[in-house]
């Protein structure tokens, strides 16, 4: 047993060492949570490591005793013994540090940081949407740049080009490799727009699907590709395509824009991350009415 308490000691005070390493510098200052977090876990660790040697002791060295209870199966029954008296005290203690914790420690009803922010939030996303209920097309497109400008350019660039073709040119339309790329490998990232999706190799042949690709990036000009109708039965006979259906492949429309926002992009360039609830319903409209001012589809 005496060997056990020893690296019992030896195990919380590595856990703390470690907790301190790694955490160390939120303790040294005037937050006093802070410093109550860390008594707190070192109270548990304290308590959980002996009650455990304890009773990793009695398991050992222990036999059962007592009266047993009546109920048996297969002639397994239970002993009427009292709940441990550690293990009674240390529930009991932890039900009156919660209470004690969410009344006068860090009390829930207290001032909040997040909840100031979420607070201040609410309201200038009010005002926003009073403000711009209806914008005309002139501010949605200098909204649209200014949102572009911060969200966008860091990947995009701020001539919109990409940056060393990392990103999509949104000046210029969608590349023949890219529609190429897309048709052998399916599209099923907009899931919350397009729940549908769009399965892989749905033309199997070559020389299909060099002609479609080359049919829809080029402008969905010149005699359309007889196989182009596999397409047309979710994007449209122009490639406007079909709301939950199949996005908009001839422009960014609304749709295809907010779409994109919201579930993130993977294509034959890269991955591009969600941004979903990081621009409200205005800033997405916005910034479609820009991106389609840049001349690219």
């Amino acid at each position: 047993m005496k060997s056990m308490v020893i690296g019992g000691i030896i195990l919380i005070i590595a856990l703390m060492a470690g907790t301190y390493f790694v955490a160390g510098d939120a303790f040294i200052s005037d937050d006093y949570i802070n410093a109550l977090t860390f008594l707190g876990a070192t109270a548990i660790i304290t308590i959980t490591t002996f009650v455990a040697l304890k009773y990793v002791n009695q398991m050992k060295n222990d036999t059962a005793s007592g009266e047993l209870v009546s109920e048996k199966w297969d002639g397994i029954g239970e002993y009427k013994n009292p709940v441990p008296t550690g293990w009674a005290f240390a529930f009991i203690g932890v039900i009156v540090w919660m209470f004690w914790y969410f009344t006068v420690g860090y009390p829930i009803n207290g001032f909040s940081q997040i909840g100031q922010w979420n607070e201040e939030t609410n309201e200038y996303n009010s005002k926003f949407e009073q403000k711009w209920v209806n914008p005309s097309e002139d501010t949605l497109k200098a909204m649209g740049q200014s949102v572009f400008l911060v969200q966008c350019a860091p990947c995009h660039g701020v001539d919109a080009e990409g940056i060393n073709g990392k990103a999509q040119n949104l000046t210029k339309r969608i590349s023949k490799e890219q529609v190429e790329f897309t048709i052998r490998n399916g599209s099923n990232h907009l899931v919350n727009s397009f729940p549908g999706g769009m399965p892989p190799m749905m033309l199997t042949e070559d020389a299909d699907i060099d002609a479609v690709s080359t049919y829809v990036a080029g402008g969905f000009k010149g005699e359309q590709p007889a196989m182009y109708a596999t397409c047309a039965a979710c994007h449209g006979d122009n490639g406007e395509g079909m709301p939950f259906v199949g996005p908009n492949i001839n422009s960014y429309d609304d749709a295809l824009v907010m779409a994109v926002l919201k579930d993130g992009k993977k294509g034959f360039i890269g991955h591009m991350p969600s941004f979903n609830e990081r621009l409200n319903e205005t800033q997405e409209k916005a910034l479609a009415s820009y991106i389609r001012s840049l001349g690219g589809k």
